[in-house]
């Protein structure tokens, strides 16, 4: 039992250190030794077993890979979004933010252990391929991924523009599995695109929330007033938006309230119990909104279509989103990597939690007018915060009640126009009929 304890003695710190959330100084010890018995007694057996696999397994393994597995294997314990990121991977997360980096363009989670694919992002390698939604990856370069992180699976996708990478797909409905060999490019997510759809009646769509997305939504605005006869309806999609950071959801929900709370965070910290409110100062209130969601809405996204939910602004339209109601802090460490770990869930201004619940929209409409080339993905079942195996629970909805599900959406024939943005618009025009008619009324 000493050898074993000479050897593992620093691990075992370290492991206390985390455990208790200080520093390794000599304070450690004395609250290590404050520790419950059970508690310090499965650190122990920790320790004792990570000697015996280093003594005993058939190769010689290296200490760091085996605590980084130790890590990982806790924190996927923990929930999906909890995780810890190696340097490379928090170097590319901070890039990812700023809307550029080196990869494929597919938006991945882990579902029953099975790499799948949320959705790819428009005009990359990966949507060019016909990779689609719902997609099972099995293999990454003939390494099977069953059981594989998140990170490294993210690890291994991502690379240099123009290095090549093969993975292997399982799609509902086809025997065999697909092989697809993507060549990487440099991944710019385009946060923010805009146009006018009628006279009037502009249309926003918000692909992620990125560091400068708040800025590019007030230029389309400012473009929009612009022009005759400035805006009488807008139409924010939001739809397969899978979110990004807090703050610009909290500054897009900003633009178009003057007043309230847009969301809170709740967690067992203080510092974890945070509120944002809307500023009067350059609101946009003048429009009424149509805001368009669906299974793939998630996060950041669900922030802000449940913020103008739950002060009228808006008319939510579309599917259920995917139900993200959770917040992760970035813990930089030491040796420049970083531990993603879930601290907070977030509340709509009315105290309605998304988590595993997700915003059912005011008018729920399916998208039946979906180019034919993703016909067969509207068959496929959505995947969503609720089905992803150790999601943490919501606390209003009962556990045994059994999730939505989405009818099979049926092909409107001869028409390639978005049926959601279409009923958008017809809704943003009634909109300005009633007011009209209220305006005579009143005179």
């Amino acid at each position: 039992m000493r050898l074993v304890k000479k050897h593992v003695s620093s691990v075992l710190l370290v492991l206390l250190g985390l455990a208790v959330g200080l520093s390794l100084s000599g304070q450690v010890v004395t609250n290590v030794l404050a520790l419950p018995k059970d508690e310090y007694e499965s650190l122990e057996a920790f320790t004792n077993l990570l000697a015996i696999v280093k003594k005993n397994y058939v190769d010689e393994v290296n200490t760091k890979d085996l605590v980084a597995g130790a890590i990982n294997g806790m924190l996927n314990s923990l929930d999906p979004h909890s995780a810890y990121l190696t340097p490379d991977l928090y170097k590319d997360l901070q890039t990812e933010t700023q809307g550029r980096f080196g990869g494929l363009g597919i938006e991945i989670t882990v579902r029953n252990g099975v790499l799948t694919v949320v959705s790819p992002i428009e005009d990359t390698p990966a949507f060019q391929a016909g990779i689609k939604p719902g997609d099972q990856i099995l293999k990454i370069e003939d390494e099977f991924t069953k059981d594989m992180p998140l990170t490294q699976a993210v690890k291994k996708l991502r690379g240099l523009k123009g290095t090549k990478v093969k993975i292997s797909i399982k799609r509902e409905g086809v025997q065999e599995l697909l092989d697809f060999t993507l060549v990487r490019d440099i991944i710019r997510v385009q946060s923010v695109r805009f146009r006018m759809l009628e006279e009037g009646y502009g249309y926003v769509r918000i692909a992620q929330f990125q560091e400068r997305t708040d800025r590019d939504v007030q230029r389309a605005l400012e473009k929009f007033t612009g022009e005759k006869p400035g805006i009488k309806g807008l139409v924010l999609d939001l739809r397969n938006n899978p979110g990004g950071l807090l703050t610009q959801a909290v500054r897009i929900s900003d633009l178009f309230l003057d007043s309230g709370m847009i969301v809170y965070t709740d967690g067992r910290l203080e510092n974890q119990k945070q509120k944002y409110f809307a500023r009067k100062e350059g609101s946009w209130t003048e429009f009424p909104i149509v805001v368009l969601v669906n299974g793939g809405s998630a996060s950041a996204s669900e922030i802000v279509a449940g913020a103008l939910q739950d002060h009228r602004r808006a008319i939510v339209l579309g599917t259920k989103t995917f139900g993200k109601g959770s917040v992760q802090t970035i813990l930089p460490l030491d040796d420049q990597s970083a531990l993603r770990l879930t601290t907070a869930r977030y509340f709509t201004p009315k105290g309605r939690s998304i988590q595993a619940a997700g915003i059912v929209p005011d008018i729920v409409m399916e998208n039946e007018s979906l180019p034919e080339a993703r016909a067969e993905e509207k068959q496929r079942p959505s995947i969503r915060e609720e089905n992803l195996p150790g999601h943490l629970q919501n606390q209003s909805i009962p556990k045994e009640s059994a999730p939505l599900q989405e009818k099979p959406e049926k092909k409107e024939e001869g028409n390639e126009k978005d049926a959601q943005i279409r009923r958008a618009l017809e809704l943003l025009k009634g909109w300005e009929v009633f007011k009209q008619m209220a305006q005579k009324k009143a005179s």
